[in-house]
């Protein structure tokens, strides 16, 4: 029986599901060490946990907007449950720690990175020596996407070192059934509004639509944040052109039933590693038109067959809406391949990653050194 400790930061939605499957996985005993509960800008609805977990005593910081764990109590749960390879999702003190417990004990250390090349690409060079230094000392490694294990392979790791563990949704809960409601949105928003996820270039997108259609269009923003009331008095200002539903925060379960109910999703994202609102947006069947900074471009999402990658400019992402939206059979195009293209996204997928990487590590038989290159 191999004993999988898994040190993460908190218990987010998309990866309990995973968990719960590697839990019920023959010879293997899970344990998922969590930082904290909640990280305070978190509303996530949490399903059941199937799982060997614990919390550790919380000690978060907030450093230019992003939290920082420093449990040095890791190393006492990781003492208690006494695995048999250790998985770090990250390289927070906390996970450093865990990675300095395996490293001293000779067992086998596996990075999980939802990063990319280009979310890692201002990183400051105290910051890249120390995913040297960790890499170097690591026995396999996961990723949530291709442009995670293209960063894993810039630091020299071999790419059969590398498996996948992809950020994934229950895909059947957004399917479109025979009976579901007619589209009543052109477009939906989902995400938190802040500038950096983009929705007042969303708008300036449907209102640009709308001038190439010659009618007044619909779109549905679904979520919440600090740029609401600017959005809202922007669109007041577009109503001749634009008619602009705010739903609020969506609850998980409301989720599929407001991506069926528009055609097309914008996600124009200034910074995503990877944007699992797109995959939503896909089991749905819609096609999605992104920007180049989300980690679905060019992988969930593939230009001209299931959506568009553009750069953020307005016009451009208003000619492949008015596009789709004007042409019935290319949008039903679109649409199925959505819905093939996300199928190998499954939980089930991302559980197998995990404990094919975990395997890897301990056959291995290097105790984590295996990738000195790095």
């Amino acid at each position: 029986m191999t004993r999988l400790a898994i040190v993460t930061n908190e218990p987010p939605p998309y990866r309990i599901p995973v968990f719960n499957r590697v839990g019920r996985m023959p010879g293997i005993t899970l344990q998922v060490i969590f930082c904290t509960r909640r990280e305070p800008n978190r509303h996530w609805d949490l399903p059941p946990f199937e799982f060997d977990h614990c919390f550790l005593r919380e000690r978060v910081s907030t450093v230019k907007g992003r939290y920082i764990h420093n449990n040095p109590d890791v190393v006492l749960a990781l003492r208690r449950f006494a695995p048999d390879v250790i998985v770090n999702d990250g390289l927070n003190p906390t996970q450093l720690y865990a990675f300095g417990y395996a490293w001293m004990r000779g067992i086998p250390h596996v990075p999980l990175t939802d990063g990319t090349l280009q979310s890692e690409s201002r990183l400051t060079r105290a910051h890249r020596m120390v995913r040297r230094i960790v890499y170097s000392r690591s026995a396999a490694f996961l990723s949530a996407s291709m442009g995670g294990q293209h960063l894993f392979e810039s630091y020299g790791v071999a790419p059969e070192r590398c498996f996948k563990s992809y950020l994934c949704i229950d895909n059947e809960a957004y399917q479109r059934t025979p009976d579901s409601d007619s589209p009543r949105f052109d477009f939906i928003f989902c995400s938190r509004i802040v500038p950096e996820k983009g929705p007042m270039f969303a708008l300036e997108v449907a209102r640009a639509t709308a001038r190439r259609l010659n009618r007044k269009v619909r779109i549905l923003f679904a979520g919440s944040g600090d740029d609401e009331a600017r959005v809202r008095e922007a669109a007041a200002r577009m109503a001749d052109t634009v008619d602009a539903h705010f739903h609020g925060f969506a609850m998980q379960k409301e989720l599929p039933g407001l991506y069926r109910s528009a055609r097309i999703f914008l996600f124009p994202t200034h910074a995503d590693v990877w944007g699992v609102v797109t995959n939503e947006a896909c089991a749905a069947g819609l096609p999605v038109i992104v920007s180049p900074h989300a980690g679905v471009a060019g992988e969930l999402v593939i230009n001209g067959e299931n959506g568009f990658v553009c750069t953020l400019e307005a016009d451009l992402w208003a000619e492949h809406a008015a596009a789709l939206l004007s042409r019935q059979e290319m949008w039903e195009n679109f649409s199925r391949r959505s819905v093939a293209i996300v199928k190998k996204y499954t939980f089930d997928n991302a559980a197998q990653g995990v404990v094919d990487a975990c395997r890897c590590a301990l056959a291995s038989g290097e105790h984590g050194k295996i990738s000195e290159a790095a």
